[in-house]
This record gives structure tokens, C-alpha cells and sequence, in this order.
């Protein structure tokens, strides 16, 4: 995600784009062997063994640059007032028919919704997921998918897309009232009660909002203090029960802000 933004400052959101993504995407992970970063050159099909019991078929491998030119084409359309949530309610339909790489369709998919929406400038960051709505409706999401291919009910997916939307922007914006809710707590009822060592424990809150789990050697490095400092501020953060210790370990110990990550559960 991160890196296919930074690439979106010099690049439109396209196919090389997406090829990109999708090379950085499957580095490591499942899929890594079937061609990270090309287009698929043989045919692939969703569910079953075989293409024979196959749930869908994706049009044929040769068929794909064609299909994801025109995609690409629709994304940059300005000639029909679209709005931009319909726009890529259809892009995300269309980019899972076309199913164009070997592996990786629905992550990528997935991040396309986002990706569109930061190089429209309706988002800054990349707030909006949907993966967490698709999963918890895997059933419905594959169904309204099929009604749209095998119906033409493209009406019936782009409602599902867009309470899907909707729900997603509310969680949002309640999670994140809650870490503002959750800031002010210990700002004001934890952290002013360690007096001379209230700046240096500002600076490890905010760091931990960035990453809530630690080692001390992290914390001396991005606070700019030596290790015993570290060692003593937090043990500060775990009596005050903002750090927790998950290893049980002597040596390289891990640190983890629990009550902040309960909040995106």
C-alpha cells in the first residue's frame, strides 16, 4: 500500500502501476513463483480442481492486455460524470472478472478501492479498507459478483459495494475517535505523573501510535536516548499498564501497546 502510493506521485494509477504493486505484493509470500509483477500468460479459474468444475472461468490469457488497457482507459474517463465511488465499484467488479494475474487478484483488487481513491484526492491516507467488509461477507461478495456476470445485475454488486463503503467509514471514524478518546486518557491521567520524564514519554507515546509493538533497542533509537534510559521509561509505560511484556524472555523482549490495539479488533 504504502509503496503503490509513493509510486502514485509520478505516476498515474495504470497497469504499470498495478504491475508494480503486484511484484512488491507477492515478494515472500504466497504466489511468489507465478509471475510477480506480468500479467498472466495461461489460463487461471476460481474454486474447484479443474477448469471442468470450476466456479468461474476468467476470459482467456490472451484476451487480458486488452481488457486491462480498456480498464485503464475507464479509470481516466472524464467524459462521463460517474461518481467516484460507482467508478470504482465497477473497476473493482471488472478487475476481479478479468482476474489478470496468475495470483494475488483479490489483494490486489482489494487495494485498488484505496489506491483510486488517494489519486482522486478523496483520501490522504489510506484510511479506507475494505478487506475486513469482504471477508466478514465472503458468501455475499462472491454471490453479488456472480449476479453481476451472469445477470447483468450490475445494480446488485454496486449496492453491496457501497454499504460496504459506508460501514468501513464508520468503523473508521470510530476507531479513530477512540484513539483520540484513548490519547487524552493517558496524557492526562498516566504519562503527567512521571514528571522530569514527561517530554521523553510524549515522544515514546507518539512513536508507539506508529508502532505498537517494541524493543527497547527501537525505543533508544527512535527517542535518541541510551539503552538504560529506555530501559527505565519503559518500565515507567508498564507500571502505568500502557506497555505490556508478551515473551516472558529475559533478553529481546517485546513490548506491546495493548489497549491501542484492541481498538482496531
Amino acid at each position: 500500500m504504502n509503496h503503490a502510493i509513493s509510486l502514485l506521485e509520478n505516476l498515474p494509477l495504470s497497469n504499470r502501476l498495478l504491475r508494480q504493486t503486484h511484484q512488491i505484493l507477492l515478494q515472500g509470500v504466497r504466489g511468489t513463483h507465478k509471475l510477480p509483477g506480468e500479467f498472466r500468460s495461461t489460463q487461471n479459474w476460481i474454486g474447484g480442481a479443474t477448469l471442468k468444475d470450476a466456479v468461474y472461468i476468467p476470459p482467456h490469457h490472451t484476451e487480458v492486455l486488452d481488457l486491462m488497457s480498456d480498464l485503464e482507459k475507464f479509470i481516466h474517463d472524464d467524459q462521463w460524470a460517474i461518481p467516484h465511488l460507482i467508478r470504482i465499484g465497477i473497476l473493482h467488479y471488472q478487475f476481479e472478472t478479468i482476474h489478470p494475474f496468475l495470483d494475488g487478484n483479490g489483494r490486489l483488487g482489494r487495494l485498488l478501492i484505496t489506491l483510486y481513491l488517494v489519486s482522486n484526492n478523496i483520501l490522504h491516507k489510506p484510511a479506507l479498507y475494505l478487506s475486513d467488509f469482504f471477508e466478514r461477507n465472503r458468501v455475499l461478495y462472491y454471490d453479488n459478483l456472480t449476479v453481476a456476470r451472469t445477470k447483468n445485475n450490475l445494480a446488485q454488486w454496486l449496492t453491496f459495494f457501497l454499504v460496504g463503503i459506508l460501514e468501513t467509514a464508520q468503523n473508521s471514524i470510530d476507531t479513530f475517535n477512540s484513539i483520540i478518546r484513548l490519547r487524552n486518557r493517558i496524557e492526562e491521567e498516566k504519562i503527567v505523573t512521571l514528571g522530569k520524564r514527561l517530554p521523553r514519554a510524549k515522544q515514546l507515546l507518539n512513536y508507539l501510535y506508529t508502532k505498537p509493538v517494541v524493543d527497547m533497542s527501537e525505543v533508544a533509537g527512535a527517542i535518541e536516548i541510551d539503552i538504560s534510559t529506555a530501559h527505565r521509561l519503559i518500565k515507567d509505560f508498564e507500571r502505568l499498564n500502557i506497555l505490556e511484556e508478551k515473551t516472558g524472555f529475559k533478553r529481546n523482549r517485546l513490548y506491546v501497546f495493548q489497549e491501542y490495539l484492541n481498538l482496531f479488533e
